[in-house]
């Protein structure tokens, strides 16, 4: 597996991946995900599997940071591995990489939201040191809460 930034002839193959890994309640549509991708406080970090005969993305993940009053903070947007590629490390690493790209940009703190029934999820959150800090009750279209998760973000 290779891990690069995001270049815009990647949006379609990412954008694949929103459609497999989210009913079309869920997902972020067409024109706001080239928004998230484009913005300059943001960056959008891919997995891409390549073979003898193709590469194809694998997953993807975009964090975005603003300055608050006390400082700058990061947000995780999203991180989506294609299912045929899930349990091989793949969103760790994606999660490493957006924290190191916080980092860069000078951000103190990291968070997210994640679904409250997606534990696999949450136990990767917590493996990497995140805690969780509130919860948002019918926060996602489809009816379930969002956990909110949050971690400091030393030197790395």
């Amino acid at each position: 597996m290779q891990y690069r930034l995001y270049h815009p002839a990647d949006f379609e193959q990412l954008y694949a991946i929103e459609e497999a890994c989210f009913d079309s309640v869920l997902r972020f549509d067409r024109h706001y995900m080239k928004q998230l991708t484009e913005r300059a406080s943001s960056v959008t970090w891919t997995a891409e599997w390549a073979t003898e005969e193709s590469t194809r993305l694998a997953g993807f993940a975009i964090v975005e940071w603003t300055r608050m009053l006390r400082g700058i903070v990061a947000y995780i947007q999203t991180i989506e591995v294609d299912p045929a590629f899930r349990r091989r490390g793949v969103a760790s690493e994606l999660l490493r990489l957006t924290e190191d790209s916080a980092r860069q940009a000078h951000a103190t703190h990291i968070w997210l939201h994640v679904d409250e029934t997606n534990a696999a999820a949450i136990a990767l959150y917590c493996a990497c040191g995140y805690r969780r800090h509130g919860h948002h009750p019918h926060y996602y279209q489809n009816g379930h809460g969002a956990e909110i998760y949050a971690k400091p973000l030393g030197k790395g």
